[in-house]
């Protein structure tokens, strides 16, 4: 399942002590939640486009709905991959 890979990109990336099945799909990524900051956002949305083949912009609009959660950037993914 994407979800599934995507959390563990995430862990892998920012090196955070979790395990993936831990992470609650509709829970915030920022603030509460995994509580990541705009520093982590940076490193995630480029591992996503090495992995991914696709990239996540800084100016766009959209990014606080694609980076809500687990379930919302999975699905952002899945729309966008190329590979």
């Amino acid at each position: 399942m994407l979800e599934n890979e995507v959390a563990t990109l995430i862990i892998d990336t920012l090196n955070l002590r979790v395990d993936p099945s831990s992470i609650d799909p509709q829970a915030p990524l920022f603030n509460e939640g995994l509580g990541l900051d705009s520093i982590d956002a940076l490193e995630l949305a480029m591992s996503i486009s090495k992995k991914y083949g696709f990239q996540l912009r800084s100016n766009d609009e959209n990014n606080a709905n694609i980076f809500a959660s687990l379930s919302s950037l999975s699905k952002h993914i899945e729309s966008c991959r190329t590979t």
